[in-house]
């Protein structure tokens, strides 16, 4: 029995390895999953006109809850950074949610200020906005 041998080329495959439309395809399945994120952080739940997420509930656990919150959080962050989208939309994002994760700290006006200030929904728009310009640049 002959065996031929077979050559594999195994390479961790880089950025530059990707096609255009491989990398466009993949940061808009990224940006579905971080509005998914978003409202569902954000805007998810409604009583009246008051529109509210899980942001809002997780925050009501002292401490922990805002953590959670702001770990989630770093989701479209990583995104930006993913898809190299710029220091400045990155440092946008994480002043956004740091803010978010301070201010929940304080009890009863940290978890209004959740509801107000809406740091998941914030950071897509950011998200959306610095992922358009790469579309029209490219």
């Amino acid at each position: 029995m002959h065996m031929e041998a077979i050559s594999v080329d195994v390479r961790r495959r880089t950025g530059a390895d990707e096609s255009a439309s491989e990398t466009v395809l993949d940061l808009e399945a990224d940006l579905v999953r971080a509005r998914m994120i978003a409202t569902l952080m954000d805007a998810q739940f409604e009583i009246g006109k008051l529109k509210f997420g899980l942001d809002a509930i997780i925050g009501l656990v002292p401490a922990v809850g805002d953590t959670i919150s702001a770990i989630i959080g770093l989701y479209p962050l990583h995104i930006a950074r993913k898809h190299k989208l710029g220091r400045v939309v990155q440092s946008r994002m994480a002043a956004n949610l740091l803010a978010d994760w301070l201010v929940g700290l304080v009890p009863v006006a940290g978890d209004v200020a959740d509801v107000a200030f809406k740091s998941h929904l914030r950071n897509l728009r950011i998200l959306e906005a610095a992922a358009a310009k790469r579309r029209k640049n490219a």
